[in-house]
């Protein structure tokens, strides 16, 4: 009777391997697509000499945070900051320690966290759900605003302020984050409708739980 109880379950145990395997490789792809798309952001850019140029950089964290979801998210974005910090010219730049603590040093340091807490909601407004109500995509615009504009600047406008022997606080605001409001609404609401709209077809992306 053991042997006949052990032998079927042990499809069961494969299945649900393989299953853990394809998740994982699907969210490995993702990560380095993510990724990719990220680095493309970055060389999408404005105002060349300006201490913190427009970019669609943060664009690409909110579409990162918002359709991968919080830990592959993160990890897309995290990837290309690593990368980035040991010398590699990804994010339109020198690469190595010299970019991440220069005057968008603030910004780049928040930026897997950006999309981590992108995707935290993310995966809470729309978990279980078809198409996402005009309520979720509303809170889905406020995330996208919080965590994807506001939280960069809580800590990229201070160390602006903080690298710059020309610029205080208040000239730190002027330069690094009132310039950028409109643009930055934009992005964040383009995200939350393009989020809104493909999240229900990306679930598959991540391995599902079970209890």
């Amino acid at each position: 009777m053991s042997d006949s109880q052990s032998t079927a379950k042990e499809p069961i145990r494969t299945s649900g391997s393989a299953e853990e395997t394809r998740g994982w490789i699907r969210g490995t792809v993702y990560v380095a697509l993510f990724a990719a798309l990220f680095v493309g952001a970055s060389y999408v850019k404005s105002g060349p000499g300006a201490a913190v140029p427009f970019s669609l950089q943060s664009f690409a964290i909110m579409l990162a945070g918002g359709l991968l979801g919080a830990a592959y998210g993160f990890w897309s974005i995290f990837l290309v900051v690593a990368l980035t910090a040991v010398g590699l010219p990804l994010m339109n730049g020198p690469g190595g320690t010299a970019q991440l603590f220069g005057p968008t040093g603030g910004f780049i340091w928040m930026f897997p966290f950006s999309a981590l807490l992108i995707g935290w909601a993310t995966d809470r407004l729309f978990a279980g759900r078809g198409k996402p109500r005009a309520k979720s995509t509303a809170l889905l615009l406020i995330a996208m605003l919080v965590f994807g504009v506001l939280l960069l600047y809580i800590t990229g406008v201070p160390w602006l302020a903080h690298v710059s022997d020309k610029l205080d606080f208040i000239g730190a605001v002027k330069i690094g984050m009132v310039p950028f409001l409109l643009g930055d609404a934009i992005k964040a609401v383009a995200a939350a409708l393009i989020v809104a709209a493909l999240r229900p077809l990306v679930p598959a992306v991540r391995p599902a739980r079970k209890n």
